[in-house]
């Protein structure tokens, strides 16, 4: 089970990747041409809101089945072990929150352009914190790009 949620998790960043992308530019181009608020653009942020509170369940399942998780003596010291254990999860919350806030603000606003501003502000501020928390190959924490 912990192999398939492992991938689950892996693959589903993507997906959430693409529709963060899709969300802020799509606030970003109707925000500035000063374009009317639909429906679909509801949706958009919606979406986006959803999945990623998704992606939070299936991590939060990881966390307490991940080999990779630890509380042992000296496991500040450990690189991957800090990473996951505290550092992961803390900043993916942080950025669920601001997309969260993001989504719940823009819903509040009465004037087209803003709730698209504010859409683009928190969810881009979102994928920062996203983009910086991931364990990409390259950051050398043992995991992949799937």
């Amino acid at each position: 089970m912990y192999s398939g949620l492992k991938h689950a998790h892996s693959g589903f960043r993507w997906l959430i990747l693409v529709l963060l992308v899709i969300a802020i530019v799509n606030a970003y181009t109707k925000w500035k041409n000063r374009s009317d608020f639909t429906p679909k653009d509801k949706k958009i942020g919606l979406f986006t809101m959803i999945f990623c509170h998704i992606q939070l369940l299936i991590g939060i399942a990881l966390y307490f089945m991940s080999p990779l998780v630890s509380f042992g003596e000296g496991f500040m010291k450990e690189k991957v072990t800090r990473f996951f254990t505290i550092e992961h999860g803390t900043m993916m919350i942080l950025a669920l929150i601001l997309i969260t806030l993001g989504y719940a603000k823009a819903k509040r606003k009465t004037d087209a352009s803003q709730k698209f501003k504010t859409t683009f502000i928190y969810y881009l501020l979102g994928l920062i914190v996203i983009l910086f928390s991931i364990p990409w190959p390259f950051r050398s924490l043992g995991a992949g790009w799937f």
